[in-house]
Formats: C-alpha cells, sequence, structure tokens
C-alpha cells in the first residue's frame, strides 16, 4: 500500500511528555485492517444478477426438453432420426424418414443431437420395437458438421454400453474428397462398437454422383427390411402427409412479422454480439470490383466491414444469399397468390421443437425471397408430394415415377430434372397442369442455405474488412433457360452505395484447420488456381506482416493457375509486388492457355521437383491446397507421390502412406470444393 507508506513517513514526531496508546498511524491501519475484513464478509454474498434485457418482440425462452428419451415415450413415438447437416441436405433426408414412418405403422421424430442430452441412447432400449436412424454428412476433411461435434466427442470419449439398441447409419459425402463419407462410417462402426445392433447395412450418398437416388434406393431397402425386423405391416397408405397448417394473418402488426431475420425478430435492426449462423452480422460493403481484365467471366473481389467480427487467416465467411426478385414474382404469378400475404405455417406436431419450416409470421414473399431455396432441382420427395395437385393424369404418373427407385423412374428424373436443370419454376412452367397451393410448395421446399468462402485476406493487416473473391455462376440450361448463380449474382450486384444507402451482406465467421504453421520459420508451399487463391492472399499479408515485425519468416512459395495472363491472373500487381519484396520466395504461375499444350499448376510441382522436396523432406515445410477437389487436387496429390517416389526412392505405397503422414501431422492441408 504504497499511498499509506508516503503519508506515514511525513507524520510529525510525537511529544515525548506524553505517549498515547495507540498512535494515529496505528488507528488508520486498524480502521483500514477492519474495513478490508467487513468488505471481505460482504463481497462473499451472492452478486445480484445483472438484469436481461430481451430484444424487442423476442419471445421469452421456452424450457426445451433435452431428453429425447421422455420425449419419445410422453408422445409414443418408437423411432428417432438424428441428423448431422452443414447445408441442410442431412435435416431434409431425416425429416423424410420420419414421415416415412407414420406410412410403414410406426411412429418417428427428426432430432437435431446438439439439442438432446445423447448420453441418454443407452435408455432407446426402454422402448419397444424402438430405433435410432443416423443420417450424417461430412464436412470439410473428414470432420463432423457443426451440429454433430458434441455427439462426435461423446462416441470418442464413451465407455458406455449400448446393448439393445437398434440403429441404422445413412452417410452424406463426395467421393471427390480425400475422406469420402468418414464421419458416417465412423458412427456406424462406433455404435457397434459400443454395442448397438445394425438392423440394416450403412447407407453411402455420394453427391459427385446422385445422392438422391443413392438415398431412393437405400430408403426403399430400408423400410421393408425393417417391417420384416420388428414383425409390423405397411400401413398401404401413400397419400401426402402434411406437417404444417396455414394460418394467414389479416390484422397483424407489421413490427411483429419476420423480414429477412434468421432468429430474433428485428435482430438486423438492432445488432448484437455473438454472431453466427442464426444471428449473422449485416456487413456493409465497402469494395465491390472486377478481377479479371478480359474474357466472358467475372470473377469479384469484395472486401466488407467487420469492425465488430474477428477471424483469422484461413477461416471461411458464410453469407445469407438471397433469391432472384424476378423468379419469386413469377412464381407468384403463376400460382396466382398475393406473395405479401402474411402466413404462419405451423408444426401440426406441438411436441415438435420445429415449430416453423421458416421464421414464422412472414409473407409469402419473404419466405421465397430469404428462406427458401427456389433455384437447386427439387428432390424427388417434393415431386412425389406435388404429383397429387396435377390434374393431367400423365403428369401425375410421371411425377410419381420420377420418385420411385425403378430403373425408368431413376432415368426419367436423371434426364428431366437433374440433366435439363430444372427448378421448381420451371417445373411449373413446363408442366401446366401442375398448379399446388403455395403454403404445401413452401412447407416442402428446402431451406436456402448460406455460401461459405474462404477469406481472402488478414486480420494482422486488415483487422476492420473482410475480402473474399468469387467467380460469377451462369449458363445456358438445355432447355434454354439461363440460369444465375443464387450468392454470387447477389454478390455481383452489391453495389458499395446504392440509392445512397450502403449495401450489406448478412454473414458470420466460420473457424477453420486451413492455418499457418505456428512456427513462421517453417516453409509454406501454396497450391491454389483460379479463385483457390483466395485463402493464401490472407497468408502472404500475414507472412509480409510478420516479416515486418522483425520475425524469423521461412521460404513462402506459391503456384497459381488461370487461363490466359492478360485476362485471369487475378491479384496479378499483388502477387507480383510481394515477390518483388521478397514476401513470396518464388512466384509459379500456370497459364493453361497461353501455348498450344496445356500447363497446370501439377506440372509446375514436378517441374521444381528438387527444390520442393528439399522444403518437405529436410526443412519441415507446410503444403497447403486449395481449390477444386474432383480434378486439381487429386493431380496435385500425385505429383507429390511422384516427387516422393523420384527423390525419396520409395514405392508408390510408401510415396502414399508418406503424404498421408504429413496430413496427420497437419503439414498437408486441404480447403477444396467440388
Amino acid at each position: 500500500m504504497p499511498d499509506v507508506e508516503a503519508e506515514s513517513s511525513t507524520q510529525p514526531e510525537a511529544m515525548e511528555e506524553e505517549e498515547p496508546l495507540f498512535s494515529n498511524l496505528d488507528l488508520f491501519l486498524f480502521t483500514l485492517i477492519a474495513g478490508l475484513i467487513i468488505y471481505w464478509f460482504m463481497s462473499r454474498k451472492k452478486a445480484e444478477p445483472i438484469p436481461e434485457f430481451k430484444q424487442l418482440d423476442q419471445p421469452a425462452p421456452s424450457t426445451r426438453e433435452t431428453s429425447f428419451i421422455e420425449k419419445m415415450k410422453k408422445t409414443g413415438r418408437n423411432i428417432v432420426v438424428f441428423y448431422g447437416s452443414q447445408t441442410g441436405t442431412g435435416e431434409e433426408f431425416a425429416n423424410r424418414l420420419s414421415k416415412d414412418a407414420q406410412r410403414y405403422g410406426m411412429k418417428g421424430m427428426a432430432a437435431d443431437p446438439e439439442e438432446y442430452d445423447m448420453c441418454e441412447l443407452s435408455r432407446l432400449a426402454e422402448i419397444d420395437n424402438s430405433l435410432a436412424i443416423f443420417c450424417m454428412a461430412t464436412y470439410g476433411e473428414g470432420d463432423p458438421t457443426d451440429n454433430a461435434q458434441d455427439f462426435y466427442d461423446w462416441l470418442q470419449e464413451s465407455d458406455g454400453e449400448l446393448n439393445g439398441v437398434n440403429y441404422t447409419v445413412f452417410a452424406l459425402g463426395n467421393k471427390t474428397y480425400e475422406h469420402y463419407n468418414a464421419m458416417g462410417v465412423y458412427v456406424d462402426k462406433r455404435l457397434e462398437e459400443l454395442g448397438a445392433k445394425r438392423v440394416f447395412d450403412l447407407g453411402m450418398g455420394d453427391d459427385d454422383g446422385n445422392l438422391e437416388e443413392d438415398f431412393v434406393t437405400w430408403r426403399e431397402q430400408f423400410w421393408p427390411a425393417m417391417c420384416e425386423h420388428f414383425g409390423v405391416e405397411a400401413s398401404g397408405e401413400d397419400s401426402s402427409i402434411r406437417q404444417y397448417e396455414l394460418k394467414e394473418h389479416n390484422d397483424i402488426n407489421m413490427n411483429k412479422v419476420y423480414t429477412g431475420e434468421f432468429g430474433c425478430l428485428k435482430s438486423f435492426e438492432t445488432q448484437k454480439p455473438p454472431f453466427d449462423a442464426k444471428n449473422p452480422f449485416l456487413a456493409p460493403v465497402i469494395v465491390n470490383r472486377k478481377l479479371n481484365k478480359a474474357g466472358n467471366r467475372h470473377l469479384m473481389h469484395l472486401e466488407r466491414d467487420v469492425t465488430l467480427s474477428l477471424y483469422e487467416s484461413g477461416d471461411h465467411v458464410a453469407v445469407y444469399p438471397t433469391n432472384d426478385t424476378a423468379i419469386v414474382n413469377k412464381l407468384g404469378q403463376i400460382l396466382g397468390v398475393d406473395l405479401d400475404t402474411v402466413i404462419s405455417l405451423n408444426n401440426l406436431d406441438e411436441e415438435s421443437n420445429k415449430k416453423h419450416p421458416f421464421p414464422c409470421p412472414t409473407t409469402y414473399r419473404t419466405a421465397l425471397t430469404h428462406y427458401l431455396d427456389i433455384i437447386h432441382p427439387p428432390r424427388t420427395n417434393v415431386l412425389y408430394e406435388l404429383a397429387q395437385y396435377a390434374t393431367d393424369p400423365k403428369d401425375q404418373e410421371n411425377m410419381r415415377k420420377m420418385a420411385s427407385s425403378a430403373p425408368e423412374g431413376k432415368a426419367l428424373y436423371q434426364s428431366f430434372v437433374l440433366e435439363d436443370n430444372r427448378n421448381i419454376l420451371a417445373i411449373l412452367e413446363d408442366l401446366p397442369s401442375l398448379r399446388p397451393p403455395i403454403d404445401h410448395l413452401c412447407e416442402l421446399m428446402p431451406r436456402l442455405q448460406a455460401r461459405y468462402y474462404s477469406i481472402a485476406s488478414s486480420s494482422k493487416v486488415h483487422p476492420n474488412s473482410i475480402h473474399i473473391c468469387a467467380v460469377l455462376v451462369e449458363y445456358t440450361t438445355k432447355t434454354g433457360r439461363l440460369t444465375k448463380g443464387v450468392a454470387t449474382t447477389w454478390l455481383k450486384n452489391k453495389l458499395v452505395a446504392d440509392n445512397g444507402h450502403k449495401s450489406t451482406v448478412p454473414m458470420y465467421i466460420r473457424k477453420s484447420q486451413f492455418r499457418l504453421p505456428f512456427k513462421a520459420s517453417n516453409p509454406v508451399i501454396m497450391v491454389g488456381p483460379g479463385t483457390g487463391i483466395a485463402p493464401f492472399m490472407g497468408f502472404i499479408q500475414e507472412r509480409g506482416w510478420l516479416k515486418e515485425q522483425g520475425k524469423e519468416v521461412g521460404e513462402t512459395v506459391l503456384y497459381f493457375g488461370c487461363r490466359h495472363k492478360n485476362e485471369d491472373y487475378l491479384y496479378q500487381e499483388d502477387l507480383e509486388e510481394a515477390e518483388k519484396t521478397g514476401v513470396i520466395t518464388k512466384l509459379n504461375v500456370a497459364f493453361s492457355r497461353d501455348q498450344e499444350q496445356k500447363v497446370y499448376v501439377q506440372h509446375l510441382l514436378r517441374t521444381n521437383k528438387e527444390d520442393l522436396w528439399r522444403q518437405i523432406h529436410t526443412d519441415n515445410a507446410h503444403i497447403y491446397i486449395c481449390g477444386d477437389a474432383r480434378n486439381m487436387a487429386r493431380d496435385v496429390q500425385t505429383a507429390f507421390y511422384e516427387i516422393a517416389e523420384e527423390l525419396g526412392g520409395m514405392t508408390r505405397t510408401q510415396a502414399t502412406d508418406y503424404i498421408k503422414k504429413l496430413m496427420t501431422k497437419g503439414r498437408y492441408s486441404q480447403d477444396v470444393w467440388s
């Protein structure tokens, strides 16, 4: 306590004639100690809670049932369908299986494992003829989806017994990825290890082929097998089963109507962290420029103000686009409805955690613009459910046929819907006898999903803005219709200032494992053709910042590729300047179509094989791949196998194992898409 000591040192000396029992200093110290003791006792009382202020029009939180077992018992259900879903497909399949149960004399519920206590899985045996179905998608490099992360952790750590628990798994993945259906395969294997009984074979869905066909084929074999297993008969009832009922609001306060928010009403007007999938941050667009100098494509660079959102190099930004207004209006016209009617779709199952298919109350216009995916070709279950509204028997027959697993039906769905790329509007235009009620259409359409982009900046250099680069998706289908990518078209039209107002983008940050090495002195080898350059712009900025801080920074080598030097050499000036200043040690660029024979990044890797092998094998370099999964990532990996074979004296098997070990150690990372 320096202040007290300072005061005591300046006190005048006491008079010698009469010395008091306690000096002034003693009294002061005694008072101070007593005060501290009283304060200590008082501070041990429970602090008053800080009052919570509810956001405008936000309903009071409900007490949610976390025991799926008790819920199943209470509602007479015997089947629970858990889903791990990142883009909504796994959830959609789970809902379809849950509805199917009713047709087979059983009762099911779809469940998000994030919302329930999965430790209770062992109690499922308490329910007669019970079954757990798992629709598990794999995300990234063999990872669980966000909502299945806790369940995955529990499976890894659990030593509990699941004896008497019946289960089956349908896995959703993509064969172009290194860890195809890893999550589904793991769940299937781990449940068996814990004592659960697999009652039907693991289903493998491949989105690189035809995921819908894989699911329908598995599902049509699964249900008859379940009927036999449980000794029940199918009800034979194939009619449509509605999950939601329509309520129109003719007299409602418009302040209580959702206008595009994802979680709390009015959350776009009053922005409060934390920002996530249900509470995205409205980021103003501060830069939107075309990247390519020529050619018939449109590659763009956008910058958004994210003062209230934190990110790291390598992270992804999720953006929520909106559908084309022209398509929304056409749907309204063709179905003959007033799109500004305020409605709610309320779940007929009052016990369900999911009260509405999208935020309600809202208008049809808002639902079709912000909440529903009306651009992707509809899945077979949508066609099946809508078939009842076709007045032409031939249309009805074909729509139901497309929803079956019969070879003829599969071929018809493949050609009419997938190959011709018909969205719901195109189907309504080409089948004039089909005019379903718009509320049933809205019930059946999947949710419009966020789009993920690799961040093209470093928060060390740009702490208040996020950069992305994207290529506009636009093509003409076999039916002559111009199809535009939902997100890229929407982003292209996001002007910095629109009629005096700032354009904003709803977004949130998704953390990634795509990270620069902890030791800056480790060399990095980056391979990113086309828009795969994105995360490496952030890496390069960060390596430059580290050098400015006086840190020892290892070699920074980039392999970039594009079609023509004079057309789509993205960030040319930035990259050449970085090489000139020594931030990039070596810049390697493949212009695939500037000469007679095409040259790609994998060819440049082989050309520089000696340097690469030294960097990898001797200097502990970290390798990063970003871009196309189907061809580029595979070809690049093959090039690394060949380099390890030739310069490491390995067989192909040994070279493959060598690269796999680099992956395990976090020295070979991929951020790829198909």
